[in-house]
């Protein structure tokens, strides 16, 4: 298991820190866990997992549209 931090979550989802902390907020996006102080970070599997779901749903819709 590996934390990263939000530069690398950032990298990995192409999205933006305001849009990341958006959808952390409405329950769509991982939450981080906290560290020592202030610092947070991200399960690497987990921001994994969101981004696999994420080209599940497009296949999915494709699908559809398709069938």
């Amino acid at each position: 298991m590996r934390l990263i931090k939000l530069a690398e979550v950032m990298k990995q989802t192409a999205l933006g820190r305001s849009s990341i902390y958006k959808y952390m907020k409405e329950g769509l996006f991982p939450k981080p866990v906290t560290q020592i102080g202030k610092s947070v970070a991200w399960v690497e599997g987990e921001v994994q997992e969101w981004i696999l779901d994420k080209i599940k749903q497009r296949d999915d819709a494709e699908l559809q549209i398709a069938g």
